[in-house]
């Protein structure tokens, strides 16, 4: 078994779906960056996990590109209804969890990797951004779309489901690594 192999092989055991995305393909939107500053996201200017502690674009561009690969992590979550936030918030904080079991059962497989979640980082009470360095770095999952993305292209270019139909909600992940060690 190959190194991808075994890396989408644990990614299995943890979320409902994955897929490879080209990374000759990625598109870095500043429309998605000026979303999370102009459209009052609770989260921009409140984490290291988000714009615009992740630095600008062309940074995380930067971060990106040395990776050849880019496995799209997905994980579908049952809701009450349409509206049900408490799921919605539960099924966010899960897939955090997910994203911190991933990182820690693929950490001594990849030397050198770059792990996304979703909607920043909620592990401290009260991050300490922009007052102090942040406690857990090598634990931070940045966030998909502070990097730039649209995650339905992305889920599209990796043949994951973007929509999982009525009463349910995705959260989406990106795990860039070097495919060869």
């Amino acid at each position: 078994m190959n190194l991808s192999e075994e890396i989408e092989r644990i990614a299995k055991t943890i979320f409902s779906e994955t897929g490879y995305v080209d990374t000759g393909k990625l598109v870095f939107y500043p429309e998605v960056r000026q979303i999370c500053e102009q459209n009052g996201c609770r989260r921009y200017g409140t984490t290291w996990a988000c714009p615009p502690a992740i630095g600008t674009l062309d940074e995380c561009r930067a971060r990106v590109e040395p990776y050849d690969r880019m496995l799209l992590l997905a994980k579908k979550y049952e809701l009450e209804d349409s509206f049900d936030y408490e799921g919605m918030m539960e099924g966010m904080r899960d897939f955090r969890d997910a994203a911190d079991e991933f990182d820690r059962r693929i950490r001594g497989l990849l030397p050198d990797f770059l792990l996304l979640a979703n909607e920043s980082c909620g592990r401290c009470t009260k991050c300490t951004y922009p007052d102090a360095p942040c406690r857990f770095p090598e634990q931070l999952h940045p966030s998909l779309e502070g990097y730039g993305f649209v995650v339905n292209e992305l889920a599209r270019e990796a043949g994951v489901r973007y929509n999982n139909g009525p009463a349910t909600v995705t959260y989406f992940g990106g795990l860039f690594f070097h495919s060869r060690g």
